[in-house]
């Protein structure tokens, strides 16, 4: 191993730099939405109750800022609108004491037909009481439009038929954004201008979000995801490092702390501790094709001066992730990619999608559909006899030992989160394979 080969050779050339960087999350999230310690509620239709777009900003969020102290609930409903939500604001939000939340209706909403004033109307009405709600409560509101439909129709654009009724709704949502010092959040224009580049590409066009055309799939939801934190304010910086190889010099760091740098030969390492990890939901890849969401939301570069020309391989601790020359290294690569498909960061970010996952699931399964939705009926033949107070002092009950377990799911989370370092490795690729 060419570990092993540096560490042994008596003629290696080493420095260690204790290189601290500003870890301060607060500086690199000055103008993003979220804040250490918010406690927040996602709430939507059936395609927030999904459990997709949801889950990724949670882990993009929660990735990029591993040491904040955040909670995440979504109290999304199938078939709902926000006549809904405005309803259920008390139940479904307040209970959980939320500090922001996002709202995301209207899909719904239009009913699924030409635009129609009564329909707007009731829209802006119970976009409006939670707005209310959310105000008497002092809770942040980001406000979601909806996505435009993807279907199967041909034409150069989807902006025809129901979209136009949804892009006269995001225009409502702005409206109540601005009435009630809000967030705007525009998803529907962003989704727009990436499935219009797929339906340009040829005569023939097959969904590019997966799913069906009101619910995406990954591909969609990711767009999705990207499009919310754009609009938050989400920054795109991870970590970047670039090293002078001819003496060793870290001449700039970003959000992560290198240490002992060592060079043999053409051979650079170094251990590098991040304050952040990158994130993309592998199963959204076929979305790369129409949008470069992965690199334009993970900042994770490398760059390496100095080094003989040649080809270079990029081992995060031993697995080699990615080839690069060494103009290009020179120059500066985003490490997002290779450093999610193998290695010790691939491996964290897998695990930390498994925990929240879980917790999410739980969450919704056990607590939120299994508890706080539960209509109880006592067949009559079974002889049992509870009032509803009886019934509901049961649920909360239910609900309190529950949420005991979840507690426990999301202290999973925060230690899936505990940032480690990683050795990374520039090798010639010659000279790789060699050792």
């Amino acid at each position: 191993m060419l570990c092993r080969t540096i560490a042994a050779n008596l003629f290696v050339l080493c420095w260690t730099l204790h290189v601290f960087v500003n870890s301060d999350s607060d500086a690199i999230a000055a103008d993003f939405f979220f804040h250490d310690g918010d406690r927040i509620v996602m709430m939507g239709d059936s395609i927030t109750e999904q459990h997709l777009y949801s889950n990724y900003v949670e882990m993009w969020v929660t990735t990029r800022f591993p040491k904040w102290n955040l909670t995440f609930r979504n109290v999304g409903i199938g078939g709902d609108r926000s006549t809904g939500g405005n309803a259920r604001f008390k139940r479904d939000t307040m209970s959980f004491q939320p500090t922001a939340m996002t709202v995301d209706f209207g899909m719904n909403d239009g009913s699924y037909k030409p635009f129609d004033e009564p329909g707007f109307t009731a829209y802006m009405g119970g976009l409006q009481g939670i707005a209310d709600q959310a105000k008497a409560a002092g809770v942040r509101v980001a406000w979601c439009t909806p996505q435009p439909l993807d279907g199967d129709e041909a034409g150069p654009t989807a902006l025809t038929g129901y979209n136009l009724t949804l892009e006269k709704y995001s225009e409502g949502v702005k409206t109540i954004s601005e009435k009630n010092g809000g967030l705007f959040v525009d998803q529907f224009h962003p989704y727009l201008m990436v499935v219009d580049k797929a339906r340009a590409s040829g005569p023939k066009y097959n969904r590019i979000t997966a799913g069906d055309a009101v619910h995406p799939g990954p591909p969609g939801q990711a767009l999705m995801a990207y499009s919310i934190l754009q609009g938050l304010g989400f920054p795109s910086l991870v970590a970047t490092v670039s090293i002078d190889a001819t003496d060793l010099k870290a001449v700039k760091t970003e959000n992560c702390k290198v240490t002992n740098v060592v060079k043999q030969g053409e051979s650079v390492s170094f251990e590098q501790l991040d304050e952040s990890l990158p994130f993309f939901p592998e199963d959204a890849a076929p979305i790369l094709k129409w949008s470069p969401i992965l690199e334009e939301a993970n900042n994770y570069g490398l760059a390496i001066g100095g080094l003989k020309p040649g080809q270079y391989e990029v081992r995060l601790g031993d697995r080699v992730v990615a080839h690069y020359s060494a103009d290009q290294l020179k120059k500066g690569v985003n490490l997002a990619g290779p450093a999610l498909a193998a290695g010790p960061v691939a491996e964290q970010v897998k695990a930390v999608r498994v925990a929240i996952e879980a917790k999410n699931r739980f969450h919704h399964d056990q607590i939120y559909r299994g508890l706080v939705l539960l209509a109880v009926n006592i067949p009559e033949f079974l002889g049992i006899t509870m009032t509803p107070a009886e019934i509901e002092s049961k649920r909360q009950a239910a609900i309190v030992e529950r949420t005991e377990i979840l507690s426990a799911l999301e202290a999973a989370v925060r230690t899936s989160l505990a940032l480690v370092p990683h050795t990374v490795t520039i090798s010639p690729v010659n000279s790789a394979e060699k050792n």
